[in-house]
């Protein structure tokens, strides 16, 4: 199982799941039924920081040939869709147009509408479910900000070789303009500087 990078919203996404409190759905979740199964299998692949789409949740539940099956894949999607408007599943915002819809759940603890209280997970699953993503959330946030910085070093590099393009030329001209000269070199010591900033502070590590 491969998923992309987690964004900063799907962290946030499992965060709230992960440590809110008991639900109120209108919804039966009872074990052996479509939708408590189908939120067990949600539960199983959130705990590993993974959402997954209908075909996930089916070839988990009921095999690889299960997939192909359309009539089966939108009976499917149909029942994910009461579960969402029963505040059960979270739909996940797509990416791209032609990808599947991805799923979560909105909680691991429900009290449906028998009034029986659910649970799909327990205090140290979700514990460790917990300390898992604090890692990816610390990935993340490092690879955003090395991202951010080859932009600004990209940036600030340009200006600066663009700035002195501008200095040659006016040292070659018969006759030297200050108002050119001034602000060309004005901005090209300024660059200079923020970029040996970004570069002290090691953007790479």
């Amino acid at each position: 199982m491969s998923q992309r990078r987690l964004t900063h919203r799907e962290i946030e996404f499992l965060q709230e799941a992960l440590s809110s409190d008991c639900k109120i759905g209108n919804l039966r979740l009872r074990e052996g039924e479509y939708q408590y199964n189908l939120a067990q299998a949600i539960a199983s692949f959130l705990l590993e920081s993974y959402f997954p789409d209908v075909k996930d949740i089916i070839r988990k539940l009921y095999g690889e040939e299960k997939t192909s099956d359309v009539q089966f894949v939108r009976k499917i999607q149909t029942i994910l869709k009461k579960m969402e408007k029963s505040n059960i599943v979270k739909i996940i915002p797509k990416k791209t147009p032609w990808e599947l819809q991805r799923y979560a759940l909105t909680s691991f603890k429900f009290q449906d509408s028998d009034k029986n209280l659910v649970t799909f997970a327990t205090d140290q699953q979700i514990k460790n479910a917990q300390d898992v993503l604090q890692s990816i959330s610390y990935k993340v946030e490092t690879a955003q900000k090395t991202e951010n910085n080859k932009a600004r070093i990209a940036a600030l590099t340009l200006c600066i070789i663009a700035s002195y393009v501008v200095i040659v030329w006016n040292f070659a001209q018969p006759i030297i303009s200050l108002i050119i000269f001034v602000p060309a070199f004005s901005v090209a010591v300024c660059c200079s500087i923020m970029l040996g900033k970004i570069l002290s502070r090691g953007w790479v590590q």
